[in-house]
């Protein structure tokens, strides 16, 4: 056993290299990666074939608990999550069949209207809808409309779109943190750990939400003087354009907000009515392309099947840790140094989540995590919801801390590029880093007061 695990730690720590130098596809990473643990870890050292298929998990899926559970969830924790691959295929049809529509550049464009096209206002409503979009929507699709109206924005109102740029990514990865659905990571936790939309809203919503407050208050402070040199300026309201102007079908407009208000309630009530999410996925995908018509074929081609396959390969990694026995000596080892100290505890997880999903893709990082704190929580008697609650804020509040941690930060920052305002590092972290911290201070506190520890 002792050589399967130096080779399953081999292929992790390789791959994870692979994707912080960001010169290979990264789906081509982790499904080499994948493939290398098959072969070399459970066929050549292990020589077990039910570890392999146990990893494949494919017999999870033809399973009535996979589709509808009337109780606790029964998801399987080994291997290959395919419900967090499922409701993401199904979020990202039902996104480009909004964007598709024209929803995103329409309320981006109504909220800059509501404001009257001022520039502080229309800062700090545009950080607040960055925010609560990303509650439901993936970061990624929040930030690339946002961000390209906000450029739009700049260039009619004539103020600089960086600051009002970086607090939009910062916002989104917040966003993303108060919701099951809101941030790949909380998908692959709470689809791992059985937790509903309603239990992350009621703990990690929460405490995003106080520091949403934080946030706000904080990039205002920073960025006010820079945004309000150019408040006097007489803008002529009647050349902007009109929020109308982005609706290219009212016929799929209301369809696809019909459908995204369905997707929210099916999620919002998935734990009373016993809907999975793989099933909620499916469910919303296959409408969202019955009612495409013509554009159908648009919708398929725009959606992001190299992230779906960078999923099965990262998974196929993490169970090879998984099934020798790595992860369990991770756990005892944060067990050992804590000491068995809550607040040791959850510190450690949180802190170490944050700062390695600032440098490192935090999706992999938390598809690792899922299992150490399961065994964790048993071995300790730490409380395992209170865990989860640290590793979704650690990872998702983290990856805002520099311009790679996040993919939201990368398309953030590009389509800030491509429009000839070009974000460095050091402008970025000026900003990013003592923002994060404060968000990370707000949520160490709240996690010690909520759960008294």
């Amino acid at each position: 056993m002792l050589v399967a695990q130096i080779f399953a730690v081999v292929i992790f720590v390789g791959m994870f290299i692979l994707i912080i130098i960001d010169k290979i596809p990264r789906h081509y990473i982790t499904l080499g990666s994948g493939l290398a643990t098959a072969v070399i870890v459970f066929g050549l050292c292990m020589r077990s074939f039910d570890a392999f298929w146990e990893t494949l998990n494919l017999q999870n899926i033809i399973t009535v608990e996979f589709w509808y559970s009337a109780g606790e969830s029964s998801e399987s924790t080994a291997g290959i999550n395919w419900a967090t691959i499922i409701f993401i295929a199904g979020m990202m049809i039902m996104v480009e069949g909004m964007a598709n529509a024209g929803f995103f550049r329409w309320l981006c464009m109504t909220l800059a209207k509501l404001v009257k096209y001022k520039v502080i206002p229309l800062f700090i409503a545009f950080m607040i809808m960055s925010s609560v979009l990303a509650m439901f929507i993936d970061s990624i699709t929040v930030i690339l409309f946002l961000a390209a109206v906000t450029v739009e924005l700049a260039h009619l109102l004539k103020f600089n779109p960086i600051p009002m740029i970086i607090s939009e990514i910062f916002c989104a990865n917040l966003g993303g943190s108060a919701t099951m659905c809101g941030d790949p990571p909380n998908i692959i936790i709470g689809t791992s750990l059985g937790y509903s939309f309603t239990d992350f809203l009621i703990n990690t919503g929460l405490i995003a939400g106080i520091c949403l407050i934080a946030v706000v208050a904080y990039f205002y402070l920073i960025f006010k003087k820079e945004l309000q040199s150019v408040q006097g300026e007489e803008i002529d309201i009647s050349k902007l354009p009109k929020p109308t102007e982005a609706i290219k079908n009212k016929t799929s407009f209301i369809i696809s907000c019909v459908i995204f208000a369905a997707a929210v309630v099916m999620l919002v009530t998935h734990a009373q009515t016993g809907l999975t999410v793989a099933f909620i996925g499916v469910v919303i995908a296959a409408v969202t392309l019955l009612t495409a018509g013509k554009s159908i074929f648009t919708i398929m081609k725009k959606v992001d099947y190299k992230t779906l396959l960078f999923f099965v390969g990262l998974f196929v990694v993490v169970g090879g840790l998984e099934q020798t026995g790595i992860l369990v000596l991770v756990s005892d080892f944060i067990g050992r140094i804590s000491g068995g100290n809550a607040i040791l505890m959850i510190g450690i997880i949180l802190w170490v989540s944050a700062v390695a999903s600032a440098v490192v893709d935090n999706i992999p990082f938390a598809a690792t995590m899922v299992p150490v704190i399961q065994s964790l929580a048993a071995n300790t008697g730490m409380e395992l919801n209170v865990l989860a609650w640290a590793l979704a804020l650690g990872t998702d509040i983290g990856g805002s801390g520099t311009p790679i941690g996040a993919s939201a930060n990368v398309v953030g920052t590009s389509v800030s590029a491509k429009s000839g305002h070009p974000i460095s590092w050091g402008r970025y972290c000026k900003a990013a880093i003592p923002a994060t911290v404060l968000v990370l201070l707000v949520s160490m506190a709240s996690l010690i007061v909520r759960y008294e520890l």
